[in-house]
């Protein structure tokens, strides 16, 4: 029996099923037809990002950011070189925090720009503060180790 991993589509938000030894081969949704694991990290709302956390079991790594925030534009490129270099190990997702406030409250969001890795729904990791793309990679292989 293969080893299949749940995926929750970022563009119709479907749950996937794909196996595990497929990830590397740019799995699309079977519903829309959309790439699981797209270019470029993909948006989240508070009920998106809830559905990725219940059914996801892949890791995902979160950007909480604010378009007037200046370290948080000037990490967004290198968050997004980050999501190309680990693609599919980590599927790479930003949440905008000035349009979804009630997530900066439910996460205890002091400062931002913040990643918050989850791995199977729970916080694996996080860092507050703009870090650049190799920051990034080494960071989240650190935390997902063991």
């Amino acid at each position: 029996m293969t080893d299949t991993l749940h995926i929750t589509c970022p563009a119709c938000q479907a749950t996937n099923r794909i196996p595990a030894a497929k990830l590397a081969a740019s799995p699309s949704c079977g519903k829309c037809k959309a790439s699981l694991f797209p270019d470029a990290p993909f948006e989240l709302d508070e009920a998106r990002l809830n559905k990725h956390l219940r059914n996801d079991e892949v890791p995902l790594l979160v950007d909480f950011w604010a378009p007037w925030c200046g370290p948080c534009k000037m990490m967004g490129p290198m968050f997004a070189e980050a999501s190309r270099q680990m693609s599919p190990k980590v599927r790479f997702a930003k949440l905008d925090t000035e349009q979804h406030q009630s997530v900066g409250s439910r996460f205890q969001i002091r400062g931002i720009p913040l990643i918050i890795l989850f791995n199977k729904g729970k916080e694996v990791a996080r860092h507050a503060g703009a870090i650049n793309a190799d920051q990034i990679v080494s960071w989240v292989r650190q935390n997902l180790k063991g």
